[in-house]
């Protein structure tokens, strides 16, 4: 019963397209009949074509409730540099995700604020009873805006980009930094901000590039270096970078990968999934309460506890998500009325 309608296919071809343009122009033709479409571009405007018109090619956007986990430019943090919080708190007001959305994305995307993004698992608002209680213990060593304030990455829905970049040299200055000679340096140490943000792909260079600029009004020396994947994995590996895109992608019951993602054992073996470098001990008791949560709920405590800490460490800029499949299909599939949430 469970297979009741499903898979009612002879034969499934798979082409494999070395360029995603020609793969977009193949469908088209008719060469093949579904696609994913995972670039907001071509949703927007590549499939402006008789078909769609008269219906024979049909574009759905379809909600899901899958976790999104986070995307973001993660910080490593063994650097000296971003070592401070504070430091990495102020950089994130450089950039301006309202900007990129709208004349990049076409306006697709929404922002990303939380690790477990799109699902209950996600710390909004400010804390709830419960989870004061499990963080309450910790309260000395815990910045006081965890208990106090809903964290929410900076914005220029207002239209103040100078006011965030304002803010940003606000922060830098509390934490010791000041632009000497044009340049953004370390009063004590004399350390200039000099880093470099390293990519697998180049269509992430437009999205990098304003977000550099402005990190240069700040007065920071930043390149951007683009590898070949097998380059790239070596260097994470390794933790051989200063700022990366990751994404730490999360399932709707989160166990012990958790220790792979954040403990300070993880941050000090190479090729586990703590990029940033999080070794916080704080965190570290809070990834093993979620691992030993006895229910649901108590997992949905924990899970947000361990977030909230997450958010408020400045770890990653956040980035963006969608909360839909983007399929393309010509009209010879049918699907059922009410789609699975998770699927």
């Amino acid at each position: 019963p469970l297979k009741r309608g499903r898979h009612n296919i002879d034969e499934i071809s798979y082409d494999y397209y070395r360029d995603g343009t020609v793969a977009v122009q193949a469908l088209k033709a008719g060469e093949y009949h579904l696609r994913q479409e995972n670039v907001a571009r071509n949703w927007a405007t590549a499939y402006d074509t008789p078909a769609v018109s008269e219906g024979l090619l049909k574009l759905e956007a379809i909600p899901h409730n899958r976790p999104a986990g986070m995307q973001g430019f993660f910080y490593n943090t063994r650097r000296a540099i971003f070592s401070d919080p504070k430091v990495r708190e102020a950089l994130a007001y450089a950039f301006d995700f309202e900007w990129t959305n709208e004349n990049l994305f076409y306006g697709a995307y929404t922002r990303t604020r939380s690790y477990f993004e799109n699902s209950e698992l996600a710390a909004t608002g400010t804390p709830s009873d419960d989870e004061l209680a499990l963080l309450a213990p910790y309260r000395d060593q815990l910045p006081e805006r965890v208990f106090t304030e809903a964290y929410e990455p900076p914005s220029t829905k207002n239209g103040d980009r100078r006011g965030n970049l304002r803010q940003a040299l606000k922060l830098l200055r509390e934490a010791g930094w000041a632009v000497q000679d044009d340049v953004l340096t370390h009063v004590e140490s004399g350390r200039e901000m000099d880093f470099e943000i390293l990519l697998v792909s180049p269509s992430f260079e437009r999205v990098v590039l304003p977000f550099r600029r402005n990190l240069e009004r700040l007065g920071a020396e930043v390149s951007v270096r683009t590898v070949d994947p097998t380059q790239y994995q070596n260097r994470l590996n390794e933790f051989d970078f200063d700022m990366t895109v990751n994404v730490a992608g999360q399932s709707l019951s989160p166990g012990n990968e958790q220790r792979d993602f954040w403990s300070c054992e993880a941050a000090a073996v190479s090729g586990s999934r703590n990029v940033a470098g999080v070794c916080d001990p704080v965190i570290d008791e809070l990834v093993e309460a979620v691992i030993d949560a006895p229910d649901r709920e108590a997992l949905v405590t924990r899970t947000r506890a361990l977030d909230r800490v997450l958010q408020w460490g400045f770890y990653a800029i956040p980035n963006w998500y969608i909360d839909r499949f983007r399929v393309v299909h010509w009209d010879r599939f049918g699907r059922p009325a009410d789609n699975p949430p998770y699927g």
